[in-house]
């Protein structure tokens, strides 16, 4: 892997680049720090772009450390946020870590990788070490960050714990002795306190290294769970396949650049071809089966592909669409959609239902009052991709 490569594709920005270009033309195996809070039970392709960037470290002989931040959780990073996060319990940071470290594994080498966690240090930490820390950052420093200002700006609270989490963040990079950091480029604030507080023990400071924010399938929102606009890593291949292809025009570039391993000669190349009147459709299919590949295999994107093209350009159906058996035989249909889990939430399908997104028996649902008689069998479908049969017992 080329030092341009691995500094320039899929970055925003690299602190202190010719710092770091000398630690790797140096030959030293250097210590690549990647820092996640397990604050939900899913990834998604927007997360996975740093973990590329990590796993191409790892291609280039370095060793790499996911940091899983199951005691900041408990805190919760308030990078972005408008209000304070809920506090997850235990049992929710415990099953949450398991789901992060089984995804990550497909992408990064679990076998050559160093899993670490921050209760380690940070549940031992005495009140003295702690006021140390304290005292190496002012209030009007981290009232410098952007969302804290917004926040007192709109009289919003902020409480103290907040105010320690870039402290206990940066302190992680002194415990693991990191020679780089890697986040989004909203941890930059994060990320350049571990530089401050290794500098202040006596360690080299980290470079660090942001990777942009993925914007969701709107094109518009960064992507999230939240805003119902993520490809999720482990979704099956035929959702992560459609999902894809609903994706703006404008946003498949930036898509084969940081959700695949397309080579930057050919992405360009495929840019050329877009801006020369080339069917974006052709363009997202081939994104799809590099998508669905990274994340399967070539024959489940191939199997993908064949499905896609048989609902949306025959107008037909899945091959294999699930049977649900239900207990009762008169269904409201929120109700109904959501006990099958075609959608998230209530407030989600009635959404959906509103702006005609749900079918049952090819017939729209005009309202999130209808009942559904399932006594026999019906086929219900939510959005253009999603399909299962339901009858009741």
């Amino acid at each position: 892997m080329d030092i341009s490569t691995l500094l320039d594709r899929g970055t925003v920005e690299v602190v202190v680049r010719e710092d770091l270009e000398k630690k790797l033309k140096s030959g030293k195996k250097l210590r690549i720090k990647f820092g996640i809070d397990p604050t939900g039970s899913d990834l998604h392709i927007g997360h996975a772009v740093v973990l590329k960037k990590m796993r191409e470290f790892q291609d280039a002989g370095h060793q790499v450390i996911l940091l899983i931040g199951d005691y900041t959780a408990k805190i919760g990073d308030p990078t972005g946020r408008t209000e304070t996060r809920k506090a997850l319990t235990d049992e929710e940071i415990q099953k949450n870590m398991k789901s992060y470290t089984d995804q990550a594994g497909l992408i990064l080498d679990m076998d050559k990788i160093e899993v670490r966690y921050n209760s380690e240090w940070l549940g031992k930490l005495q009140m003295e070490k702690l006021l140390e820390l304290t005292s190496l950052k002012t209030v009007a420093q981290l009232l410098h960050r952007s969302d804290f200002k917004k926040r007192m700006k709109e009289n919003t609270d902020i409480s103290l714990s907040e105010f320690l989490y870039p402290i206990m963040q940066g302190y992680d990079s002194v415990v693991l002795k990191s020679d780089v950091e890697l986040g989004g480029t909203e941890q930059t604030f994060n990320m350049l306190v571990g530089r401050d507080l290794q500098k202040h023990y006596g360690q080299p400071q980290q470079d660090v290294i942001t990777v942009p924010i993925l914007e969701g399938l709107d094109g518009v929102e960064k992507m999230s769970k939240s805003y119902n606009n993520y490809i999720g890593l482990t979704e099956k291949a035929s959702e992560m396949y459609g999902k894809t292809m609903s994706i703006p025009d404008n946003m498949i570039i930036k898509y084969f650049e940081l959700a695949t391993y397309v080579p930057l000669d050919e992405i360009k190349n495929i840019k050329k071809a877009l801006e020369q009147g080339e069917n974006p459709k052709n363009l997202k299919m081939q994104l799809a089966r590099e998508i669905v590949t990274l994340y399967h295999d070539k024959k489940s994107a191939e199997q993908a592909e064949k499905e896609f093209t048989e609902i949306f350009k025959n107008k037909g159906l899945p091959e294999n669409i699930e049977l649900k058996k239900l207990k009762g035989n008169k269904w409201n249909i929120v109700e109904l959609i959501t006990e099958i889990g075609l959608s998230p939430s209530t407030s989600e399908t009635r959404r959906m239902i509103q702006g005609g997104g749900v079918k049952v028996d090819g017939k729209k649902i005009e309202s999130h009052k209808d009942e559904i008689d399932v006594s026999k069998e019906k086929l219900v479908q939510v959005g253009k991709r999603k399909f299962i049969k339901v009858i009741g017992k």
